[in-house]
């Protein structure tokens, strides 16, 4: 159902508002997504997952009780990762994964996907395809 005008007017103005009191948290609040929060979250289940690994190779040479806790780690991090997952979606990881796939990135200058895209366009056009041969 679609908001009256009145409606959409004081949401305009609660926006306003919030913009100048809080500028940083608004600017997040507008720039997060459940996409970016899911990936963020599913990047530091897979850095757990690791330790997690990491834990088990060091602790199982101390004693196998001890390296069943990374095991548990690793299990908690492999789980967390895979939710996090699902709750992206697939529209969701289209959208983690644009920047591989598109010409040009949709992102500001300096970030990482210019680089990467620079890299990506460098090694294309020095790489010959099997087709042009």
């Amino acid at each position: 159902m679609p908001l009256s005008d009145h409606e959409q007017q004081i949401l305009a103005q609660l926006e306003e508002s919030l913009s100048q009191q809080d500028p940083s948290f608004a600017q997040r609040v507008r720039n997060d997504t459940l996409y970016r929060h899911a990936g963020r979250s599913a990047k530091w289940a897979a850095l757990g997952f690791v330790l997690g690994l990491v834990a088990t190779v060091f602790l199982f040479s101390i004693s196998v009780a001890l390296g069943f806790l990374g095991v548990a780690i690793m299990f908690v991090s492999a789980v967390f990762f895979e939710r996090n997952l699902r709750r992206m979606g697939k529209a969701g990881w289209h959208d983690i994964t644009r920047s591989l796939h598109e010409d040009e990135p949709s992102g500001t200058d300096g970030r990482i996907e210019h680089t990467v895209h620079k890299a990506r366009r460098w090694l294309r056009d020095r790489m010959p395809h099997a087709d042009e041969q």
